[in-house]
């Protein structure tokens, strides 16, 4: 066998491969980027080469570089991952001149499927269902649109080079298709550097599936079962399953043997990914064969409990396959949620940073978390915004995606922003749940799963966390003098907390009633609050006799608040302040930030309950609710609606209601 080899990629697939050569004794080599010369790939490899700036061209795409470092380390193979050059042929090419093995097909077989219109036509002759389509020579715009009166709307335009929903556009009639034409050239060309393009059948309401296969150099082929990846958004898949959901066994079997019948038209050798399309009724498509391991590669591991990196690893060296077909078996249902750098609330912009916190549940039988990242490591802004992987495995689909809510609630991750509140939601869809989803379902949900209320407990969690924050530094001071707690002759002050957040500011008037009691007043109602710090990033915290466990960082202006599957952030923690003696007499209630009055829909003069909106401010291009921090009579309005406010300007005045 294989006894040392070259990583070519990053992250957490290069830190899965490593996982395995450390359990086989194969001798791991990392290369990485200027950028990620600490991340944890490099700290978890046997040896590591730095190849080049952080510019995927200047260091993960340059085979140049990957070859000189394969030569640098000695090693007898090159392990591609996926992404980056996991299906090119030159790659392949490169490390068989050089002497080393590639770990995956032939470079003839990476070519074959690699286009589009030969993968279909060599699909055709070995009687594999293909979508209606046109994938002729021609490729002026005369002889396309042409092409798509012949086929007929509506229809997809697809780039001949490439995937990963790159260069894919959907033509509803024939007024759009030029535009659309030309979107998806120009998308193409830079993806791939070929702007050449197929035209295909639109397939409505359709589901995305596919089969894994492995072929050894021996000419057996076998399949490890199906996957669903039809939860997609933009064409980018978050969410696969195995088996896939309400296939009938004759489907199952009739996709297995469509796939493995591809793989043997090409002479496959190693891991393989066939994708269908299936239509509602049952009939399904060859769309790609993806040449090499795919992301979702750990579902099927759960439910074979093979390890697919080591079967690759063994086919490379000349071994026969592991198992027959016979020997395979598909046990229970396993999910795979794809963990993303990226801000559901932004349109899913991506983000980066350093992550100051990395909470995951810990792995079990059932349950794993593949990832290429922890606490104080950086995310670069330079690759792909995936960072992680929570896959969870169930004897039934309930009890995984059961698991997997559980899970998802447990992963409590900061620095950038991330989607793991917004799969923690999806995975409660009725549409997802009963398992009769397609391709179209984040585009029927829309922003649905994005513009969640926010919760009637954050404020007062958010308040509380600062609270005992503050506590515990004043308290390490060791001088009663330096307690933040509120005491003082005569009655109790309460105290204003101002947050921005979640397109509103919620203030919360905090008054302490001892021992570590706090009596909170604003939005939706009052609450008694008590509650410890368990480290600096958790707390138990008590409302209104409820228990909540929550976890939280805090940096600068930033409250990062993380309980229940929710991921919530507060801005202007900096503003928080005591009121002070004038302030604190007359109820004033100060701008937390620099804004526009947007409205003052209470009237001087009226009586008014704690937490009433008594001025809306436009800052940080949110709406912000200014709130009465305690009953009584509106004494005052400062400024007019338009005026700019400064921080800190006094807003409005309650009297305090008589006791």
């Amino acid at each position: 066998m294989i006894t040392s080899l070259l990583i070519a990629n990053r992250g957490e697939i290069a830190c899965r491969i490593i996982r395995t050569c450390r359990r086989l004794g194969v001798r791991a080599v990392a290369v990485h980027s200027t950028v990620d010369r600490d991340a944890l790939h490099v700290r978890e490899a046997d040896a590591a080469f730095c190849i080049g700036a952080a510019s995927p061209g200047a260091s993960y795409l340059s085979i140049p570089a990957l070859i000189a470092a394969a030569r640098a380390a000695g090693v007898e193979a090159v392990h591609p991952g996926y992404g980056f050059l996991s299906e090119n042929a030159d790659f392949a090419e490169a490390c068989a001149a050089a002497g080393l093995i590639f770990i995956g097909p032939s470079p003839q077989a990476i070519r074959l499927m690699g286009s589009k219109a030969a993968a279909k036509a060599l699909m055709a002759d070995a009687n594999v269902p293909v979508v209606p389509g046109w994938q002729g020579a021609a490729q002026d715009d005369a002889s396309l649109e042409a092409a798509a009166h012949a086929l007929g709307f509506p229809l997809m335009i697809k780039a001949l080079a490439g995937g990963g929903g790159r260069g894919m556009r959907e033509v509803a009639d024939a007024s759009g298709f030029l535009a659309a034409l030309n979107a998806c050239r120009r998308e193409a060309a830079s993806a791939f550097g070929d702007d050449k393009v197929l035209l295909e059948r639109l397939i409505t309401r359709p589901r995305h599936i596919e089969v894994q296969v492995f072929g050894d150099s021996h000419g057996e082929v076998v399949h490890l079962f199906e996957r669903d990846c039809s939860l997609q958004r933009r064409h980018q898949k978050l969410v696969e399953e195995a088996p896939a959901p309400g296939l009938s066994g004759s489907e199952r079997e009739a996709m297995a043997l469509a796939a493995c019948a591809a793989a043997r038209a090409v002479n496959y050798v190693g891991a393989g990914t066939v994708e269908f399309i299936r239509e509602s009724d049952g009939r399904f498509y060859f769309m790609e064969m993806n040449t090499r391991l795919q992301v979702e590669h750990p579902v099927t591991e759960m439910i074979t409990g093979l390890d697919l990196v080591e079967w690759q690893i063994r086919i490379a060296s000349g071994e026969a396959l592991p198992r027959r077909q016979a020997d395979i078996a598909c046990t229970g249902h396993a999910f795979e949620f794809r963990l993303c750098a990226e801000d559901p609330a932004r349109g899913f912009l991506p983000s980066s940073g350093r992550f100051s916190l990395f909470d995951a549940p810990a792995p079990d039988a059932g349950l794993r978390l593949d990832s290429g990242f922890a606490a104080g490591d950086q995310l670069p802004p330079d690759y792909d915004s995936m960072f992680a992987k929570l896959i969870v495995h169930g004897a039934t689909r309930d009890e995984a995606l059961a698991r997997a809510r559980t899970a998802l609630s447990a992963c409590h991750i900061s620095g950038p922003a991330t989607n793991i509140s917004f799969l923690y939601a999806l995975a409660d869809v009725p549409e997802f749940r009963q398992g009769g989803y397609d391709t179209g379902l984040f585009a029927r949900l829309g922003d649905s799963l994005t513009g969640a209320a926010l919760p009637d407990q954050a404020p007062a969690l958010a308040a509380m966390v600062v609270l005992l924050a503050e506590a515990a530094e004043s308290g390490a001071q060791g001088s009663p003098w330096a307690l933040r707690d509120g005491w003082r002759l005569g009655p109790p002050v309460a105290r204003t907390l101002s947050f921005a957040g979640q397109g509103r500011t919620v203030t919360m008037a905090a008054t302490p009633c001892g021992d570590g009691v706090w009596q909170l007043a604003g939005a939706g109602g009052s609450w008694r609050a008590t509650g410890h710090r368990r480290d600096a990033h958790h707390a138990a915290i008590e409302i209104n006799g409820t228990q909540f466990h929550v976890a939280f960082t805090r940096e600068a202006a930033t409250l990062r608040l993380f309980f229940d599957g929710h991921d919530l952030r507060f801005e202007s923690l900096a503003r928080l302040r005591w009121q002070d003696d004038e302030a604190s007499a007359h109820g004033s209630l100060l701008a937390p930030m620099p804004g526009r009055i947007m409205a003052q829909p209470v009237e001087i003069g009226a009586e008014v309950e704690a937490g009433t909106v008594l001025v809306i401010m436009e800052a940080m291009k949110m709406e912000h609710h200014l709130r009465s921090p305690h009953a009584g009579t509106l004494t005052a309005l400062a400024g007019a609606v338009g005026d700019q406010v400064e921080q800190g300007r006094e807003l409005a005045r309650v009297a305090p209601r008589a006791r």
